[in-house]
């Protein structure tokens, strides 16, 4: 996915001498082939996430359009004040690209875990939040991204995520896209936990409970069109996300359906990581199985919820 987006990027700025590309604390050879093409653009400004910021601001302000590849953590925790007041303030045109969101560098610990990102930057005013399934959905997503007004952080995964997206379904930023129709159970995604969502929407199949999928790839500005149109048809919802559940797709689906006002109530629950610090060592799956972030607690959730 990472790898993939940067060379979507690379398209870009051979395209459009308005695009830049900054990095931070990456990798020796990251996007060498712009760095040659392209040197004037092409700036590797080592770990001064919160300066960079800056830079960026500035430059966009001056009609450019910077790219800023680096660790999820330092792009949020770190940078608040500044992508806040420099960036989002004046809602500039900055793509902020977060490596490692979730529990990928889980094995880094628990100060690079990824876990509150997506809340974070969605109580940021102009922020637009994007969390792609995997590599094609980058592929769609980064030529929207460059007349798109305003901010965009890009949650990556670790890379080398299954391919469960399809060119079929229409990708564009801001709509959700309906993976499967259900009538039963509805799950809602975003970024890889699609996956998992899909695989439980067939065991549940083989079940006897028909649930569809909505995949959210853009945790903000939310799809609530979508979300409703889909939630009227249930009466069971369950969210998924690699993320707490405070303040993340989880909240955002609850307000959306708090505020919905349905002839009918809704049995309601969400998947993601406790209201805790992640203390844990281990690797990224390691660490979705022992919050919970699976396949089969998604179809333990969704049964027990559909027969209640």
């Amino acid at each position: 996915m990472r790898k993939t987006c940067l060379e979507e990027i690379y398209k870009l700025a051979k395209k459009d001498k308005r695009v830049l590309f900054f990095g931070s604390d990456l990798g020796a050879g990251t996007l060498e082939q712009f760095k040659k093409e392209m040197p004037d653009r092409y700036f590797m400004e080592g770990i001064s996430e919160a300066n960079i910021i800056g830079m960026i601001s500035g430059l966009a302000m001056n009609g450019k359009i910077p790219y800023l590849n680096g660790i999820a953590v330092f792009l949020t925790r770190r940078c608040h004040e500044q992508v806040l007041l420099d960036a989002a303030m004046n809602n500039l045109k900055i793509r902020l690209i977060g490596n490692g969101g979730g529990f990928v560098y889980a094995p880094l610990g628990s100060t690079h875990i990824a876990f509150e990102d997506i809340a974070i930057m969605r109580a940021i005013p102009n922020m637009t939040i994007i969390a792609p399934c995997d590599a094609d959905e980058m592929r769609r997503l980064i030529p929207q991204t460059l007349e798109y007004n305003g901010p965009i952080y890009i949650r990556l995964a670790k890379g080398g995520d299954p391919i469960v997206s399809s060119p079929e379904n229409p990708f564009e930023i801001g709509k959700a896209i309906k993976m499967k129709e259900g009538k039963d159970i509805l799950i809602i995604t975003t970024g890889i936990t699609l996956k998992l969502a899909l695989d439980a929407s067939n065991i549940l199949k083989d079940n006897g409970i028909d649930s569809g999928v909505l995949h959210i790839h853009t945790v903000k500005p939310i799809d609530k069109e979508a979300i409703i149109e889909e939630a009227n048809k249930v009466k069971v919802i369950v969210t998924v996300e690699e993320h707490t559940i405070t303040g993340g797709l989880g909240s955002a689906v609850a307000e959306v359906i708090s505020c919905a006002n349905f002839s009918e109530s809704k049995r309601f629950s969400m998947i993601g990581l406790p209201d805790i610090f992640p203390e844990k060592y281990g690797s990224q799956n390691s660490l979705m199985e022992f919050y919970g972030i699976t396949t089969d607690n998604i179809v333990s959730k969704a049964i027990s919820l559909f027969k209640s």
